[in-house]
């Protein structure tokens, strides 16, 4: 026994030498092999998120109605209905061009400020940081980090025209560049009066957009009521009982597909059209071709 104790003592320190000198030993790495995403997920992800949202819900819902009711055409309309609904109802992209125009113009009112202390134009555009609209915070960041890191002030505006990707954008975008190549002490009276100009745009298009809000509101109102109505009438009444047939399904599709049809030409009537650009690669593209 008493010979066993310093044997097992001995085997366990070799044992531990062992192992000391097998983890000093250097491991070549083991590349990671990279996580393949599924073509599924990859063709969804353009796909907006509440459109992923709605679409398997209302499929679910559509899949209820059609086995509660007997009416198969329920799987396929009511998916569309929830996807397309609140695409077609919501509010257009106006209302938040009107908002990036009216910071364009706060910004441009800024910038004109601070030319006036006497500061150069690099100086100054970066000042307007701080005081910048969030409509385009984004972009004038960029542009900032841009002059940061050493690039040429006309380069940095015509990329910040780029990320407004706007035709106003490009008409401030382009005084500041010939304020840069000049350098005159004009510039912040020019600026001043194009923040003026922009601000009566922005006015303007207030006015056309409230106008073109009254028919989207009544659209909205009427599309409401008559899908509670439908509801109603396929729940309680047999008013609704001849659209239970394989002809009337047929029927009532193309009836609601000619009232989307309608409620999409409406939201393209209400839409207004963004004027052509005049900077940028595209631009030039269109030009030479």
């Amino acid at each position: 026994m008493t010979g066993l104790l310093p044997a097992l003592a001995g085997a366990l320190v070799a044992a531990g030498l062992v192992g000391l000198v097998a983890a000093l030993r250097p491991v070549a790495p083991v590349a990671a092999r990279p996580r393949r995403t599924p073509r599924l997920l990859v063709r969804l992800q353009p796909v907006p998120a509440r459109t992923r949202l709605l679409a398997p819900v209302g499929f679910a819902v559509g899949i209820g109605v059609a086995a509660l009711t007997g009416w198969l055409v329920a799987i396929v309309v009511v998916p569309v209905a929830a996807v397309g609904l609140p695409a077609l109802l919501a509010a257009p992209a106006e209302t938040a061009r009107i908002q990036r125009l009216d910071g364009m113009a706060e910004w441009t009112r800024n910038l004109a400020g601070v030319l006036t202390v006497g500061v150069g134009l690099e100086q100054a555009l970066v000042a307007t940081l701080r005081s910048t609209p969030e409509s385009i915070k984004p972009e004038v960041s960029r542009l900032v980090a841009r002059l940061r890191s050493r690039w040429t002030t006309e380069a940095a505006l015509r990329a910040f025209a780029e990320d407004l990707d706007d035709a106003t954008g490009d008409l401030v975008a382009a005084y500041l560049i010939l304020g840069a190549r000049r350098r005159g002490s004009g510039l912040a009276s020019v600026l001043q009066g194009l923040a003026e100009s922009v601000a009566e745009d922005v006015t303007a298009r207030r006015k056309i957009e409230a106008d073109r809000a009254k028919p989207r509101s009544n659209a909205h109102n009427v599309t409401l009521i008559s899908a509670a109505a439908l509801v109603l009438l396929t729940v309680n009444g047999q008013f609704m009982a001849p659209y239970g047939t394989p002809l009337g399904q047929v029927v009532l599709a193309v009836l609601l597909t000619l009232y989307g049809l309608a409620l999409l030409w409406l939201k393209r009537m209400s839409q207004g059209q963004p004027l052509p650009r005049f900077m940028g690669d595209q631009v030039r593209a269109e030009v030479r071709s």
